[in-house]
């Protein structure tokens, strides 16, 4: 109660400051979400493309993607069960988009590395390609 007693504060006193309402700071914060979903499917495509001759690799990084795609969703539930509608008050949705953006850029950093590589002689570098 008492984040959600913060959050609402921050809200208004942006809005007070900023001259934002509530509808612009959601809409604000679904953008955001949009545009690391957006990010994250060009990594996934790219690492695809990248090892597309490992196709023993190519098959667990898709069922990989696809178990963290329900944990996301698992974890989105998880912080913001079904309620009554009202019962999170207006923040709400940008709240909901904050979480899934934070929750999708975590996995974009961790996707990144196949991209990146790990610097030769690290021996734990499993199916990361070694950077050149």
């Amino acid at each position: 109660m008492t984040r959600l007693f913060i959050t609402v504060l921050y809200c208004l006193t942006t809005s007070l400051i900023w001259g934002q309402t509530q509808l612009e700071m959601n809409e604000k914060a679904n953008k955001d979400y949009q545009k690391a979903d957006k990010n994250l499917n060009i990594i996934y495509q790219n690492i695809l493309k990248e090892y597309n001759k490992d196709t023993t690799f190519i098959r667990n990084f898709k069922n990989a993607q696809r178990l963290w795609i329900q944990f996301r969703d698992a974890e989105m539930k998880a912080k913001y069960p079904d309620r009554e509608s009202g019962y999170y008050g207006s923040v709400q949705p940008m709240c909901w988009s904050m979480y899934l953006t934070d929750l999708t850029n975590e996995r974009l950093t961790k996707l990144k590395i196949w991209l990146t590589g790990i610097k030769e002689g690290d021996v734990c570098t499993g199916s990361v390609k070694v950077k050149p």
